[in-house]
C-alpha cells in the first residue's frame, strides 16, 4: 500500500488503508504501507514504512520524491502494489514497479478537480481541470488496474479522458461495530428522549460544504423546537472558528453542538443515539461516513452527487436533494418530522449497507490482486510448461 500520508494523519484514506490492511493480515498476507513521515513516530502497527520528507506546515504531509533506500529495496520485492495517491507515492510506485514487472493497482479515492477548488480558489477552474486532465488519463493508462470506490466516480473518470478499464469496487467498512452499538445516554448531553438529533460525522473542513448545510438547519430549527444537530470531528483551527461564528449569526449556538474529534472507537455509540445523518458535501467518492450512519441505522439526507448519490437511495434509505437550499431545507423538514419514515428508512438503510461490509469487499479486492500477480508472469509460465512437456517427450 502506497500513500502520500498514513498514521497519525486522520482521513478516509488512512482508514481504509488501515482496515484493508488488517483484514489482508487476517487471510494470511503480508501488507506493507509505504509512505514519509516522522521517522521517531512509533505505534504497534508492523509493516509500516515511513521515508523523510520535508513537513508541510501542519497539515500532516511531508514532501519528498523519492523513498529511502531500504525503502526502495523492500518495495521492490512486493507481489502487488496498489497506490492510494496519483501524485508523489504514484509516481514512486510507477518508477519503482515497471523495471521489475510489479504489477500496480491505482484507487481513486478524491474527487481532485473539486478538491482544487476548495483549495486554491485564485486558480482559474479551467487551468485546474486542464491539469488534471493532463495528468489522470496518462496515469491511470501507466497502472495494471484502475479501481473506482463508485460508478459515479468511474464515470468522472471516463469524461477526464480515462480510457483504462475501470474495476468498480467499493471501499468496506467494518460495520459488525456499527450493528452492535448501543446508544449513549441522551440525558448524558442534555436532550430529551422526544429531541430529533441530527448529526454529521466527518472533517470539518471547506470541500465538506458545512457552511449550506447550517444554513439548511436554520430553516428547520427556527421552525420546530426539538430538533438538534450534532457535528463530530475536527479540523483546521480556522474553519472550525468560522463555522461557531456561522453558527452564532444563526442564532443557533444552543442548537448545534460541536463535538471536536471522537474516539473511532465510540463514532457507533454516538451515531446510533442520533435520529438521522445529515451530509451537505459533493466532493465525496465513496462516503464511508455515511455507510457507517446507515451502518448504524440512520436515514441519510445528501445531496445529488457521484458517491453520495450512488450510495443513497432516494426514499427508500434516505433522501437525495439537489443542491439548492430551499430543496434541502424540504426534505430535512420532512426527515424531522416523520418519526415512522425516519424508522423505516433506517431500517431500509441498515440492511442496505451490508453491500460495504469489508469482509465482502477485501474478498474482491485479492481477486484483483491474484490475477494481477497470475497474469504479469504469462511468458515465464508458459515458457515453464512448454520446456516441462518437451522434456517429458524426450524421457518417453
Amino acid at each position: 500500500m502506497m500513500a502520500d500520508v498514513y498514521k497519525p494523519h486522520v482521513s478516509g484514506i488512512t482508514n481504509y488503508i488501515d482496515l484493508n490492511k488488517r483484514y489482508l493480515e487476517k487471510a494470511g498476507h503480508d501488507v506493507f504501507v509505504f509512505t514519509f513521515g516522522d521517522q521517531d513516530y512509533r505505534d504497534d502497527e508492523k509493516r509500516v514504512i515511513r521515508s523523510p520528507g520535508l513537513p508541510l506546515v501542519d497539515t500532516g504531509y511531508y514532501l519528498s520524491f523519492s523513498y529511502s533506500l531500504e525503502a526502495k529495496k523492500l518495495l521492490q520485492t512486493m507481489d502487488v502494489i496498489h497506490i492510494h495517491h496519483p501524485f508523489l507515492s504514484g509516481r514512486l510506485g510507477l518508477r519503482y514497479s515497471r523495471p521489475l514487472r510489479i504489477p500496480t493497482v491505482f484507487t481513486n479515492h478524491t474527487r481532485y478537480d473539486l478538491y482544487a477548488q476548495a483549495y486554491m480558489p485564485l486558480l482559474p477552474e479551467e487551468i485546474s481541470g486542464s491539469l488534471l486532465q493532463a495528468y489522470i488519463p496518462p496515469f491511470c493508462k501507466a497502472v495494471s488496474l484502475v479501481v473506482s470506490p463508485s460508478e459515479g466516480m468511474a464515470n468522472i473518470l471516463r469524461a477526464m479522458g480515462v480510457e483504462s478499464p475501470i474495476a468498480i469496487v467499493p471501499n468496506g467498512v467494518d460495520l459488525q461495530h456499527f450493528y452492535k452499538a448501543e446508544p449513549l445516554p441522551r440525558a448524558d448531553f442534555g436532550f430529551k428522549d422526544s429531541d430529533v438529533l441530527l448529526v454529521y460525522a466527518g472533517r470539518v473542513a471547506n470541500e465538506k460544504n458545512l457552511p449550506f448545510l447550517l444554513q439548511s438547519f436554520a430553516g428547520v430549527a427556527h421552525t420546530l423546537d426539538n430538533v438538534y444537530l450534532i457535528i463530530i470531528g475536527g479540523g483546521k483551527k480556522t474553519v472550525e472558528e468560522q463555522l461557531q461564528q456561522l453558527a452564532a449569526e444563526l442564532k443557533l449556538q444552543d442548537r448545534v453542538r460541536f463535538t471536536g474529534m471522537i474516539s473511532y472507537e465510540n463514532l457507533p455509540a454516538y451515531l446510533t443515539m442520533c435520529d438521522a445523518f445529515v451530509t451537505a458535501s459533493v466532493t465525496e467518492v465513496h462516503p464511508l461516513s455515511v455507510i457507517e450512519a446507515m451502518g448504524a441505522g440512520l436515514p441519510v439526507l445528501g445531496i445529488q452527487s457521484p458517491g453520495v448519490g450512488d450510495t443513497i437511495e432516494d426514499g427508500k434509505t434516505g433522501f437525495l436533494a439537489t443542491e439548492n437550499l430551499s430543496a434541502f431545507t424540504a426534505k430535512l423538514t420532512r426527515l424531522c418530522l416523520d418519526a415512522s419514515l425516519r424508522k423505516q428508512m433506517g431500517n431500509a438503510a441498515r440492511q442496505a449497507s451490508t453491500r460495504y461490509a469489508i469482509e465482502r469487499t477485501t474478498r474482491t479486492m485479492l481477486e484483483h490482486y491474484e490475477h494481477l500477480v497470475y497474469a504479469s508472469r504469462p511468458v515465464k509460465q508458459r515458457w515453464d510448461v512448454k520446456l516441462r512437456g518437451l522434456l517429458e517427450k524426450f524421457m518417453q
